[in-house]
C-alpha cells in the first residue's frame, strides 16, 4: 500500500532530481555567455581578448543576479550587447527549467501509478515457475510410461493451492491485462531461473519432499521464494531494472504489495474484489496531494530559501545540504498549504527522511529549524490549521 510517506519521499528525490537539473541549466547559461564572448575568427578587426573576457564576466554576473526576476542593468560601451546576452540566457535557463520540471513531474506521477505492473509481475513469475514444474512433470509420466519406476519428486509447486487461487482470479487476470503483465516471452528465462536459483534453495528442497503440502505450508514457500529469490537475485532483479528506472527507490515498495497478495490468500476462493491491494486508499486525493507538493514546493522556494537563510543564524546557507533545503523547503510548503496535516506530523514525515537521506547531522538541523519558523508563521497567521482534532493550529 502506497502512503503519504512514501509519496513525499518520491516528491522529494524528484524535487532533488530537479534543483540538479536546474545546477546544469546555470551552468549551461554561462557556457552560452563566455561562447557568446569569444573572439570572432572571421573578423578582420583586431580582437580584444581581454575586454571580451572583461565582458563575459560582467554578463555572467548580471545574469546569475538577475534570474530571480530582477531588473537587468548594466554600463558602459558594450552594455548593449551584454544585456542582449544575459537575456537570452536567462530565456534559456527559464525554458530549460520548465522543461525538465514538467518532464520530471509527469514521469514522478508514472513512476507510482506503474508500481502494480511490478508486483504483478512479480506474482506472475511465480505462477511461471509453477506452470514450469508442470511441463516438466508431465514429460517425466510421458517418459515414465517406459520405465521401471517414476516419481513425482518436486511437483508440489506445480499444484500449489495459493498459485491455484491467484491463478484463477478474475480480478488478478483483468489487472495483469490493464498492466500488459505478460510472461509469454520469459519462458526461456523462468526455466534458467527456476534451475539455477528455485531448484537450488534449500527451502524449496525442503518444501518438495513434503507428501501433501497444507495451504499455510504452501503460502510459506512463496513467501521464501519472493523474499529469497524473486527480489534478492540479480537475473531477476535485472529483469526489473530494465522495466523501472526507479527500481532500487521502488523496489521495498513492490516486495511489500507483492508478499501481501501471497499472504491474503486463507483458502477462500471468493476473493474477486479484495485479492490486490492498491496503490493508495484514496488514489485520486493522494494523487492531488502528490503533484501539489511538488509545484508548489518549486514556486515557494525563493520565498522558504530567504526564511532559511535568516533562521539558519550559524549556518551559511550556500553549505547546508542541498538534501535538508530541499526538505525544509517541502515541510514549510506542506505547513503553509495542507490545512489538515497537523504541523508536528509534518516535522516527524521530514525528519523521517532527513535521516534515511540527508547528512548525520540533518535531523537535529531539520528539527531544530523547522520547530522555531512554524512557531513564528503560525503567530504571523501565515499557517493556519483546520479540521477535526486540529486545535489551536497545532
Amino acid at each position: 500500500m502506497l502512503n503519504r510517506r512514501i509519496l513525499r519521499v518520491k516528491a522529494f528525490q524528484t524535487l532533488y532530481a530537479y534543483q540538479q537539473c536546474k545546477l546544469s541549466n546555470f551552468n549551461l547559461a554561462h557556457d552560452y555567455i563566455r561562447e557568446a564572448f569569444q573572439p570572432d575568427l572571421n573578423s578582420m578587426e583586431v580582437q580584444d581578448k581581454v575586454l571580451l573576457k572583461k565582458n563575459a564576466e560582467t554578463c555572467i554576473r548580471l545574469f546569475s543576479e538577475s534570474i530571480d526576476g530582477k531588473v537587468l542593468a548594466t554600463s558602459g560601451e558594450d552594455a548593449s550587447k551584454i544585456s542582449d546576452v544575459a537575456i537570452r540566457a536567462m530565456d534559456l535557463f527559464h525554458k530549460s527549467n520548465k522543461k525538465d520540471r514538467e518532464f520530471l513531474k509527469k514521469n514522478m506521477v508514472n513512476a507510482v501509478e506503474n508500481i502494480p505492473g511490478l508486483y504483478l509481475y512479480a506474482v506472475k513469475i511465480l505462477i511461471g515457475f509453477r506452470n514450469h514444474v508442470r511441463q516438466e512433470s508431465h514429460k517425466k509420466r510421458k517418459l515414465s510410461e517406459q520405465a521401471v519406476t517414476y516419481t513425482d519428486t518436486g511437483f508440489n509447486l506445480g499444484k500449489n493451492q495459493v498459485l491455484e487461487i491467484i491463478a484463477a482470479n478474475h480480478s488478478f487476470e483483468k489487472a495483469c491485462a490493464r498492466f500488459h503483465v505478460d510472461i509469454t516471452d520469459l519462458e526461456q528465462e523462468i526455466k534458467e531461473w527456476y534451475r539455477e536459483l528455485v531448484k537450488t534453495n534449500e527451502d524449496y528442497q525442503d518444501y518438495s519432499k513434503i507428501e501433501a503440502p497444507s495451504l499455510e505450508q504452501d503460502n510459506e514457500i512463496l513467501q521464501i521464494l519472493l523474499k529469497k529469490v524473486v527480489f534478492k537475485s540479480d537475473p531477476i532483479l535485472s529483469f526489473f531494472q530494465d522495466r523501472d528506472l526507479n527500481w532500487s527507490e521502488n523496489k521495498p515498495i513492490v516486495r511489500s504489495l507483492a508478499l501481501k497478495v501471497v499472504k491474503h490468500i486463507d483458502g477462500d476462493r471468493d476473493l474477486e474484489d479484495d485479492l490486490l491491494p492498491d496503490i493508495a486508499i484514496n488514489w485520486e486525493e493522494d494523487k492531488e496531494f502528490f503533484q501539489n507538493i511538488f509545484n508548489l514546493t518549486i514556486e515557494s522556494e525563493r520565498e522558504f530559501s530567504d526564511l532559511i537563510a535568516e533562521k539558519a543564524s550559524n549556518w551559511d546557507v550556500e553549505r547546508i545540504a542541498l538534501t535538508d533545503k530541499v526538505i525544509l523547503t517541502m515541510a514549510l510548503t506542506e505547513m503553509v498549504n495542507f490545512p489538515s496535516i497537523p504541523i508536528k506530523v509534518t516535522i516527524n514525515e521530514y525528519i523521517d527522511i532527513s535521516k534515511t537521506y540527508s547528512t548525520p547531522k540533518s535531523k537535529q538541523f531539520v528539527n531544530g529549524l523547522l520547530d522555531t519558523i512554524s512557531k513564528e508563521l503560525t503567530e504571523s497567521g501565515k499557517i493556519r490549521k483546520s479540521g477535526r482534532g486540529l486545535i489551536d493550529n497545532k
